[in-house]
């Protein structure tokens, strides 16, 4: 094993070793056991405590709103008292949040899992009918929405008599409705209801954004969300004890994230937001991408921290190159959501030369826990996802039958970790079918290596079967990738009569750049294997269709181009 990976093991045994603060022991969780840290809260309102150790430090940043780590924590008490006393909301009721992001989102968020009740943070991207389907599912009465939402959601407000509460200027709107801060201004000074909450009653429903049929409500325990919130410290810490600190150029910021991915999504809520409470690191929140706009704010708020779906990072790279604003504060580059391309990868190290990049894998359903690649071993290895974030998850790779497989075989990667849900809500069969035993099953399949460190090659669903032979979306994906015309690029499988399916392609190209498709697969004979190259391609001049969470909407562009073969 690398040395570097036995020095991290050893500061993480050190760690979690008794009387240390990530202490482990075993805890039985629905008739499975599993590691878990001995010394975090016992629910959320617990963990948000930690922000009064940063006090007058600035949470965050929204246009002309700045909120202190105080003042949010005041704010969240006064909602959680509105919600109790006004509006009679008891423990395990649901509560949706509807809204763009911005503080109020966060606020509220914590208010509703205080006291617990349960956050349903819904796809702000829905429409009505969607929403529909939404509140049936979940059961919310009340709702935490923005202008916008709200127009949506008026045509379906009496149906489920909803009580509307606003975030922002809704004063023209028929609906009824109560603004936010005008309950922040009748609960001024409140403090939090006195509520028993424990460890594995239910905090959230995070809804899948998958691409067919309804979405499924993810349910998770606070224990869930604590345990990944510690994991990540825990790595957090543990990779800070290795650093060479005689390499550092003695400038240090304090900690400020960018916040460019919706809420609605376990990257934004847990990795960005809720771990943010306990380091004390400020958030800026993005109106709407913009790479020019990300870097001004970079500049200007000194931002440290950045995380986005691939195409956001790889924007940002692309516009920094010519750019003459400083962004040296910028010491993180991390991607989630999707897969990185490769290449992507040293660019961002030459362009953000004092930064780290580094890629996650998680999913809803655990609370975004699973895998993290990062510094010298992403750049060493940027096609691997990373290693099991320390210290209470494990990974295996299983056959179709079940059998769990050797380092380096193919198969469905599974996780077990108390930050696991608890299954998906209404959905009994659902929950049988993907949480079984303890274990997770992601349905992505993917192999790990003898260190440990994960490869995802693909959804198992999303594998191309051509003439009996199986082909890898993201392996193709990744080799036209590597051409330079190319910005973006999704390869799906198309009706074939005579082999089953044959291999298609969108591609978008970089400005300024040519490229036809026997041209590109010319280029992708020194990559690929005859049978994987594409048969069918596609240039578009818009940019590929995407659902909420960014990944691109590859049942939409196998839709429409059937129909064109």
């Amino acid at each position: 094993m690398n040395p570097e990976l036995v020095k991290f093991e050893q500061a993480v045994a050190q760690m979690t070793s008794a009387g240390q603060m990530f202490e482990l022991n075993d805890v039985e969780i629905n008739g499975y056991h599993y590691r878990n840290y001995a010394g975090a809260p016992q629910n959320l309102n617990g963990y948000y405590q930690f922000m009064l150790m940063h006090g007058e430090k600035e949470f965050a940043v929204y246009q002309d709103e700045r909120y202190t780590f105080a003042e949010a924590l005041q704010h969240t008490n006064e909602f959680a008292a509105a919600l109790v006393d006004r509006y009679g909301i008891e423990k395990g009721d649901r509560v949706a949040i509807l809204s763009r992001n911005n503080p109020q989102w966060m606020m509220a968020f914590m208010a509703i899992t205080s006291i617990g009740a349960v956050a349903v943070p819904m796809n702000a991207w829905w429409t009505t009918e969607e929403l529909d389907y939404g509140f049936e599912d979940s059961g919310c009465k009340l709702v935490v929405a923005d202008r916008s939402r709200i127009i949506r959601l008026e045509p379906i407000v009496e149906k489920y008599g909803l009580t509307l509460v606003s975030v922002d200027d809704c004063s023209d709107l028929s609906v009824a409705h109560t603004p936010f801060s005008s309950i922040l201004q009748d609960y001024n000074g409140a403090t939090l209801p006195e509520l028993e909450v424990l460890a594995d009653d239910y905090a959230t429903i995070m809804y899948t954004s998958g691409s067919t049929g309804h979405p499924k409500g993810a349910l998770s325990s606070h224990r869930g969300i604590l345990s990944a919130l510690f994991s990540w410290m825990l790595m957090g810490l543990a990779s800070k004890s290795l650093e060479d600190q005689s390499e550092s150029d003695g400038v240090s910021y304090p900690p400020s994230g960018l916040l460019t991915i919706p809420l609605f999504h376990c990257t934004a809520s847990h990795s960005a937001f809720l771990l943010s409470l306990i380091i004390g690191r400020k958030l800026v929140i993005m109106h709407k991408w913009d790479a020019q706009e990300a870097l001004r704010l970079i500049e200007k708020e000194r931002i440290t921290w950045f995380t986005g779906v691939p195409t956001m990072s790889a924007e940002l790279q692309s516009a920094a190159v010519d750019s003459d604003r400083d962004i040296s504060s910028l010491k993180d580059v991390f991607s989630g959501g999707a897969a990185r391309p490769p290449d992507q990868v040293a660019k961002i190290a030459k362009t953000f030369k004092k930064s780290t990049p580094g890629t996650g894998y998680g999913l809803t359903e655990t609370n975004a826990m699973g895998a993290v690649n990062s510094g010298a071993f992403y750049i060493a290895n940027p096609h691997s996802t990373g290693r099991a974030v320390p210290a209470v998850t494990d990974f295996k790779i299983i056959s179709p039958d079940g059998e769990s497989l050797p380092a380096g075989e193919r198969g469905e990667v599974c996780m077990k970790s108390p930050a696991n849900g608890l299954g998906y809500w209404n959905k009994p069969e659902a929950t049988a079918e993907a949480f079984v035993e303890g274990w997770f099953h992601s349905g992505d399949v993917g192999y790990l290596d003898e260190d440990g460190f994960l490869y995802i090659v693909d959804r198992i669903k999303e594998i191309i079967i051509r003439g009996g032979e199986n082909i890898s979306c993201l392996e193709v994906e990744a080799s036209i990738y590597t051409h330079p015309a190319v910005e973006e690029a999704a390869v799906f499988g198309l009706p074939d009569e005579r082999l089953g399916e044959a291999v298609g392609a969108a591609i978008v190209l970089r400005e300024g750049f040519s490229l036809n498709a026997e041209e590109l697969r010319e280029f992708l004979t020194e990559h690929l294997a005859g049978f994987k190259i594409p048969a069918h391609i596609w240039f578009r001049a818009e940019k590929l269709p995407r659902i909420a969470s960014g990944k691109i909407f590859k049942r939409e562009l196998k839709a429409v181009y059937s129909e064109e073969i």
